[in-house]
């Protein structure tokens, strides 16, 4: 797989990554812990050299599983993770924190949960309104200089809070939802980011499974899967979206690829900063996404898929109100 390097940083990643939230939580039915491991194995040996958990997963869990699975080649993968909730007695997340004697232990935490001595990229999960992002960014540029960090990062953070944090800390990268399902980020962080030589890590670039073209219009989701809680997947929305996925699928079939690559490569040709971390718990899938890298779009799908999208009408929010409230929109 051909690689990419994380803004500054000079980390070296694989082009496409794997993000495993879904190893632990957020999607129906649950998996084994084991299978997930040898999953993580068969990603290695395909190429796949960046990996994304967090903390919150699980909580906890998902860190234990990827720390476990990535032992015996942990000096030939980048592992990110993510600090910046708090958690109370009985172990649930809540709202956030990133005061700087809680980034410390929630770091010590991490670092024993992967087995590792040194976090490859640390991104603050959401920006807490109550801590100055300088301060965040000096407690991170302490733990660089200890050796027990190698690159910062921020996640759903604003424009503003990128200038600031960069500027006491270099911001390697920033993860933020992108895809042809939400183009937002282009608006205002792309340029950013641009600006400022910062990568950017879309998580969800296959718009929470429906660019795979395997959702459908009747399809209903469980309790325990999260996008039962996403407005832009309640059934009437879902129904007035997916003919975007039509219009994927299209380019797709006179490709001979599948709407994720599709999907992928339209993001990947984007910018060569950017690095889209894909979550599957299925080889075949994971097979399908790294096959996104040999996949080329001429100009006239870019330009159709493009007009397409920005045409497009899309009905509900990405996020429940309570989600949205931990999203950081500052532009100064």
């Amino acid at each position: 797989m051909k690689t990419r390097i994380l803004g500054g940083s000079g980390i070296v990643v694989s082009e496409i990554g794997l993000g495993c939230m879904g190893m632990s939580q957020s999607y129906d039915p649950p998996v084994d812990r084991g299978d997930m491991i040898r999953f993580i194995h068969q990603a290695f040996e395909k190429g796949v050299t960046f990996f994304d958990t967090a903390e919150v997963y699980g909580p906890f869990h998902n860190e234990e599983l990827v720390g476990e699975a990535i032992a015996p080649f942990r000096d030939q993968v980048v592992i990110a993770t993510k600090f910046g909730f708090n958690y109370g007695e009985d172990g649930a997340p809540g709202w956030m924190n990133s005061k700087p004697e809680y980034i410390r232990q929630r770091v010590e935490g991490s670092l024993q949960r992967l087995r590792v001595d040194t976090i490859d990229l640390l991104y603050q999960h959401r920006v807490d309104p109550e801590v100055p992002i300088e301060e965040v960014a000096g407690t991170v540029k302490d733990l660089i200089a200890e050796g027990k960090v190698r690159a910062f990062g921020l996640s759903e953070a604003g424009p503003g809070t990128i200038h600031r944090a960069h500027a006491v800390q270099p911001v390697a990268a920033v993860q933020s939802e992108y895809s042809l399902w939400w183009r937002e980020p282009e608006t205002k962080i792309v340029p950013t980011l641009s600006e400022l030589g910062i990568s950017l890590v879309p998580f969800s670039p296959l718009g929470k499974g429906a660019l795979t073209g395997t959702v459908t219009a009747d399809q209903t989701f469980s309790a325990r899967d999260f996008r039962s809680q996403v407005p832009r997947f309640s059934p009437e929305n879902l129904a007035a979206n997916l003919p975007l996925v039509d219009i994927v699928r299209e380019e797709a079939a006179v490709l001979g690829a599948t709407p994720a690559q599709v999907a992928l490569a339209w993001i990947l040709v984007q910018a060569p900063w950017i690095v889209p971390i894909p979550g599957t718990r299925s080889l075949n899938r994971l097979e399908e996404n790294i096959g996104a890298g040999d996949l080329i779009l001429s100009t006239e799908t870019l330009q159709r898929l493009d007009r397409a999208t920005r045409e497009f009408d899309f009905q509900g929010d990405r996020y429940s109100a309570a989600q949205e409230a931990r999203i950081d929109y500052t532009n100064h």
